[in-house]
């Protein structure tokens, strides 16, 4: 069972360069987020965009995870970007609009629920995250 669940942002092309690789990455990198987090923990990512800073969708939730042990670490991907990463076991499943969960979700149960994902990262119910897990087809007894 995991010890949290959370849901990070990020563009939907950011999330698959993290599935192909192996790790998770939040706020441009910075470190303090993902030490908010603990192995075991459940990530389920949600992408406003395709690309970052796009505004053309998809809106969905695009990604789910464990959190492995370790760690974050540091990796020099050039040009002074030096980002900070967790390692995490991807799960199977399908991203799935964000539309299709709108007031099933405890954290969409504001009026302004997307004012709250500006920060990148924001704890979830573990309701919320069982929710999810099953909408994109996740096995979530293999993830929580």
């Amino acid at each position: 069972m995991s010890t949290g669940c959370w849901l990070a942002v990020a563009s939907a092309d950011h999330v698959r360069r993290g599935r192909a690789g192996g790790f998770m990455q939040v706020c441009h990198g910075r470190a303090a987020p993902l030490r908010r987090i603990a192995a075991g923990d459940g990530i389920v990512y949600y992408s406003p965009s395709t690309d970052m800073g796009g505004k053309d969708g998809p809106s969905a939730v695009t990604a789910i995870a464990t959190v492995r042990d370790g760690d974050p670490y540091q990796l020099d991907m050039g040009g002074g970007f030096c980002p900070f990463r967790r390692d995490v076991e991807w799960a199977a499943s399908c991203e799935t609009p964000i539309s299709t969960l709108l007031g099933r979700l405890d954290f969409t149960s504001v009026r302004n629920w997307g004012y709250q994902l500006r920060l990148g990262l924001c704890q979830l119910t573990e309701r919320d995250f069982a929710l999810i897990a099953e909408a994109m087809g996740a096995d979530c007894r293999a993830i929580a």
